[in-house]
């Protein structure tokens, strides 16, 4: 198989065309396969400085792919690459960015778990903001985009329409030679897109070239100078803009006549019977909003992003709490339960079908059919086979292409995902369809094709209301449109007046409506997200856990006031200290959405192994051989456990299991039965005390202190929560997402090794069964701390905290004259309680 030519300058006169432009993108010969399916086939792509190409075709053509490859994100087959004269030979995306090569991905590549200015920092390097301070520097990015998010406000909390922005900034703060626009305005408002062209043209202007991937030819009329076309992995045209029709477009496109995007609209609609009615509807974004909508009629609602809209059709769903009066077909609706929305018929399709749709790892079958088991089944066991028929007449239906409806639903493209999405309405006879931004993404093939499957639907009898930013969309489609403006339903068009000018219009008079009742209630609402917020802070747990030491201290001592001795309160903070070191490594794999199990034992085989180096009467020589073991051993555990997880592919549960046994199996081999004292002299330096404050528990807290401040500005930090946030994301922005896994897996070896260290002090002799409860002690503490297993947050300054609740009601049931048993009960008790409430807070802070 050929190979990319190693790095070095292109031939110049080959990239300057005959006036004077240079082509600074140009891939050729690029061959690219994904096992038996060739993505991209010897195609060769150029553009020019200050040209804006867009470059067009299916979801499944190959376009994305080339740009992937041109970007550093995937390696061709074959091929050669020249970005602005360098010819790269093995190209990363670190490589490509360096090159000045700027890509804006379809899905945002953001971390959720992290705050907008961290996603910045951490996306775009050092070197293209020498000199600026942080903060000054993202409020500049931010503003330049139109962007109006707080940059201390999580990604989590962020609509899809703002995160595309700061997707944009990240592009754009490079000051990028070649800039590549995936899919830029599927989320954007109108106004949005105003400012995106107005970027995209200044870049152009500046003599780079812009890549525009989308599916939307009236953008393309506005804002590209050059197209291509792909089909199948290959270009099938290429020229100016100008000299194409948008019928020759779409033919090249899908490789036949296409028929009229729209279908005729259903004339008798507006005379149909009320199906759905909605009276005095508010929620947390919306207020008095009142509606209908009647039998084979399709209502739109349109507005600017963020004027909820959005929230409105969730609170229809069940989604989202509202206030009010919903009926359907004479029924009322609950409100507020997505079950009673779903038993009702009301199907909902979210904006974001990767996230909310569509479960990828299930086949075509199992997502369609997962609504409509109940018609499938029979005393609870699914009648496969009139299932299998139902679906493949769907697939028949609306021409869902899949080579087999038990393949998986991530293998399929975007708009035949939709499709899906859409079936599963169908299969599960739905009686209201809710569908948010429904052909966002979705090529023109597939949009005209799920145009035609909702006025069908829609002609059975089924009211459909639709939320999108795509006016043409709304103007083309639907019945009726309602426009929202803060809130409140501000206007209505019907009939002849659904127009694009008339929609338009519309909404850019309804920006300036206001209304007090509307603001006021937005501001109480305002104030109680900004309560949400907080609580979901990862500071807040350690607020909760030193309350709660000084209540459980406060009732030990109150039965028994030797619990406050100097004896115990020393022996509770050096036993802390030894948890916290174990805890702090346990938070490193947490932090990248990973777990060691295997900590227990490397406590034990610390604990074993210092017993045959720190004996009485041995020279310092021996101990400094002891500290090397110990080290060495801690390490050796740490890298095979990172390279199991991130070479091997192993889950992180069943590599550090396996390492579990293994080094329980080799403490006992070492030592069957408790033996090896341990040296006096080791056991009081290491338990050495400052006024009965132990020294290892002071070190405990400067390191969790230094620690934190790691996690929040130093890129090893942003880079540790990154990949647990968004393992992929982190690898477009040029993570090394690998080392990261592997250097987070040594770190917790090495901080459990010092745990070790502290518990070799305490029990003074080599005993191999000791050690093992720190597993579920150290997790404990990592949650009760406040981190989120799934990765991506959580605080040292809380694990610390942890670690002292722990060994606190340890300690304090012989006071309370407790059994043992009820220690594993409390602290169980006190982390389910734990997980249950940040994880509550967590969801309610992004609703």
């Amino acid at each position: 198989m050929d190979t990319i030519p190693q790095q070095g300058k292109a031939d110049d006169s080959m990239r300057v065309d005959a006036d004077g432009r240079h082509r600074d993108l140009r891939l050729q010969g690029v061959w690219k396969q994904f096992g038996p399916v060739t993505a991209v086939k010897d195609v060769t792509f150029e553009a020019r400085s200050g040209e804006i190409h867009a470059l067009l075709g299916e979801n499944g053509a190959g376009k994305s792919t080339l740009m992937a490859i041109a970007s550093g994100g995937v390696r061709p087959d074959r091929g050669t690459i020249d970005i602005c004269g360098h010819v790269c030979d093995g190209l990363t995306t670190a490589e490509a960015q360096k090159h000045g090569l700027a890509i804006v991905h379809q899905h945002p590549a953001i971390m959720p778990d992290m705050t907008v200015a961290e996603n910045l920092l951490l996306g775009v390097p050092q070197a293209f903001r020498e000199g600026q301070k942080p903060r000054e520097w993202v409020d500049r990015q931010l503003q330049r985009v139109g962007a109006t998010v707080r940059p201390s406000a999580r990604l989590s909390d962020v609509d899809i329409a703002q995160a595309q922005l700061i997707e944009l900034a990240k592009a754009l703060a490079i000051d990028p030679k070649v800039l590549i626009l995936d899919e830029p305005t599927a989320a954007l408002t109108a106004d949005l897109v105003d400012i995106l062209f107005e970027n995209v043209r200044k870049v152009a202007r500046g003599g780079a070239v812009v890549i525009y991937i989308s599916h939307r030819l009236q953008e393309i009329r506005q804002i590209a100078d050059a197209v291509t076309v792909m089909r199948d992995g290959e270009v099938k045209g290429s020229g100016l803009v100008a000299d194409f029709t948008d019928h020759q477009i779409l033919n090249l496109i899908v490789g036949r006549d296409v028929e009229k995007t729209f279908p005729p609209k259903n004339d008798t609609a507006l005379d149909g019977p009320v199906l759905l009615d909605v009276s005095g509807l508010s929620g947390k974004e919306f207020v008095d909003v009142s509606m209908v909508a009647r039998r084979g009629e399709i209502v739109g609602i349109a507005g600017i992003t963020g004027n909820g809209q959005s929230e409105f059709l969730r609170a229809l769903a069940g989604l989202e709490r509202a206030e009010g009066t919903v009926t359907l077909a004479g029924d009322p609706i609950g409100l507020g339960n997505q079950q009673t929305a779903r038993r009702a018929g009301i199907i909902y399709l979210p904006p974001d079908r990767q996230q909310e749709g569509a479960f990828r790892s299930l086949s075509v079958r199992e997502n369609a059919t997962i609504s409509a088991l109940r018609f499938f089944s029979r005393l609870g066991v699914i009648d496969s086979g009139l299932e299998r028929r139902r679906m493949n007449e769907q697939r028949d239906k609306l021409n869902i292409r899949t080579a087999s409806i038990d393949q998986p639903m991530s293998t399929l493209s975007g708009g035949n995902q939709q499709k899906t999405l859409i079936s599963r309405a169908l299969l599960a006879n739905a009686s209201l369809l809710l569908a948010e931004e429904p052909t966002a993404g979705v090529d023109i093939g597939a949009r005209a094709d799920i145009y035609h499957i909702l006025r069908d639907l829609a002609a059975s009898g089924v009211p459909i209301v639709v939320v999108s930013s795509d006016i043409v969309e709304l103007e083309g489609l639907c019945d009726r449109v309602l426009v929202f403006s803060r809130g409140r339903l501000v206007g209505e068009l019907a009939g002849a007046d659904v127009t694009e000018s008339n929609i338009g219009h519309a909404i850019i008079n309804a920006k300036t409506h206001r209304d007090a009742g509307g603001t006021g209630a937005r501001a109480r609402a305002s104030g109680a997200h900004r309560i949400r917020t907080l609580a979901a802070s990862d500071y807040v747990p350690g607020i909760v856990l030193a309350v709660l030491i000084v209540l459980i201290g406060l009732l030990a001592s109150g039965q028994n006031m030797r619990f406050v001795s100097a004896f115990n309160i020393e022996k509770i903070l050096f036993m802390s200290a030894a948890l916290a070191f174990i805890a702090y490594g346990q938070l490193t794999t947490v932090l990248a959405a990973r777990i060691d199990l295997s900590v227990g034992p490397l406590v034990g085989l610390t604990l074993v192994a210092s017993s045959f180096f720190f004996n009485e009467g041995v020279p310092a020589l021996h101990w400094l051989l002891g500290f090397g073991a110990v080290i060495g051993i801690a390490a050796l555990v740490g890298l095979a456990n990172g390279t199991l997880v991130t070479f091997g592919r192993f889950s992180a549960v069943a590599a550090t299991l396996g390492i579990f046994i293994i080094l329980q199996g080799i403490s006992v081999l070492l030592r069957p039965y408790p033996d090896g004292p341990i040296a006096p002299a080791y056991m009081d330096i290491v338990k050495y005390s400052m006024g009965g404050v132990p020294a290892v528990f002071v070190l405990a807290v400067l390191l969790g202190i230094g620690l934190e401040l790691a996690l929040r500005f130093t890129r090893w930090g942003m880079s540790l929560r990154a990949v647990g946030s968004n393992e992929d994301a982190a690898r477009h922005i040029g993570v090394r997402t690998g080392a990261t896994v592997v250097v987070a897996f040594v770190l917790c070896s090495l901080f459990t090794m010092l745990g070790g260290l502290l518990v070799t002090a305490q029990l003074g002799i080599g005993d191999p069964n000791q050690g093992v409860e720190y597993t579920l002690a150290s997790i404990a503490a990592v949650v009760l701390g406040g981190a989120s297993l799934y990765g991506g947050r959580g605080s040292f300054i809380g694990v610390l905290l942890g670690a002292v609740l722990i060994q606190e009601v340890n300690s304090s049931m012989v006071f309370l004259r407790l059994s043992q048993a009820w220690q594993y009960w409390f602290i169980g008790l006190l982390t389910l309680i734990a997980v249950a409430v940040y994880s509550q807070a967590r969801e309610a802070s992004q609703r």
